[in-house]
C-alpha cells in the first residue's frame, strides 16, 4: 500500500498507520508551529492571536488559549468559533476534526481526543489507528481534567463537571458529570438566580 493511500485512509476515518512518512513529514511542520506558539511571552497577545489563525483549520474572533497547548497536528484539524477560551494544558488530539462552537470554555488539563486504536493486539502492536470527529456545541463549559473520547457530541449550553470522562453524546442544556459522564439534571430557572449553591447572582451583564 502506498503512502498516499495511508493519508486517504486517515482522512476517511479508516484504520491506518500514523507513522507513515507522508503523514509524519506533514505533521512535523504543524508541530514546529505549535512549539513556537508555546514559547511566546504572556504579553505577546497579538502575536498569539495571529499564530492561532495560521495554525487552526478555522478560528473565530476573540479566542484565547493559555500555553502550554498540546495538539497532535498543532490545530490543523481544529475548528473554533468566536470567543473560545482554554486554560492551561488543553490537549487536542486532532488527528480527526474537532468542532467547537462560540463561547466554549475549557478548564485546565482538558483532553479532547479523536484518535483511537483497535482492541485486537496485533494491529495495536503496529500502532494502527482510526479517527472519529468530536463536536462541542456553543456556550459549553468543560470542567478541569475532563477527557472527551472520539466520536462524542456535546450539545450547546451544557456543563461538563470537572474530572469527567465523556464516552457518549451529551444533550444540550444539561449538567453532566462522572466517569463515565452522565446527565445529572437539566439547566433550570434556579441556575438563573444562583451561581453557586446558595450564592445569588448579583452581577447582571
Amino acid at each position: 500500500m502506498s503512502k498516499s493511500e495511508m493519508r486517504i485512509r486517515m482522512e476517511e476515518g479508516r484504520l491506518y498507520l500514523p507513522s507513515d512518512e507522508t503523514i509524519t513529514s506533514e505533521q512535523f511542520v504543524y508541530l514546529d508551529r505549535l512549539y513556537d506558539f508555546n514559547q511566546t511571552r504572556p504579553t505577546e497577545l497579538a502575536k498569539r492571536e495571529q499564530m492561532l489563525k495560521e495554525m487552526f483549520a478555522e478560528i473565530g474572533e476573540g479566542c484565547y488559549i493559555e500555553p502550554p497547548f498540546h495538539s497532535n497536528w498543532g490545530g490543523k484539524h481544529v475548528h473554533f468559533g468566536n470567543d473560545v477560551y482554554a486554560n492551561f494544558n488543553l490537549t487536542l488530539v486532532d488527528d480527526g476534526h474537532i468542532y467547537v462552537g462560540d463561547c466554549v470554555m475549557f478548564g485546565p488539563n482538558v483532553t479532547v481526543a479523536t484518535a483511537g486504536h483497535p482492541i485486537e493486539p496485533t494491529l495495536r502492536r503496529q500502532a494502527a489507528q482510526f479517527n472519529m470527529d468530536v463536536h462541542i456545541g456553543a456556550n459549553v463549559w468543560i470542567g478541569a481534567g475532563t477527557v472527551i473520547v472520539p466520536g462524542v457530541t456535546i450539545g450547546e449550553n451544557s456543563v461538563i463537571g470537572a474530572g469527567s470522562v465523556v464516552t457518549r453524546d451529551i444533550p444540550a442544556n444539561v449538567v453532566a458529570v462522572g466517569n463515565p459522564c452522565r446527565v445529572m439534571r437539566e439547566i433550570c430557572d434556579r441556575d438563573r438566580e444562583y451561581y453557586y449553591k446558595d450564592r445569588k447572582i448579583d452581577l447582571f451583564l
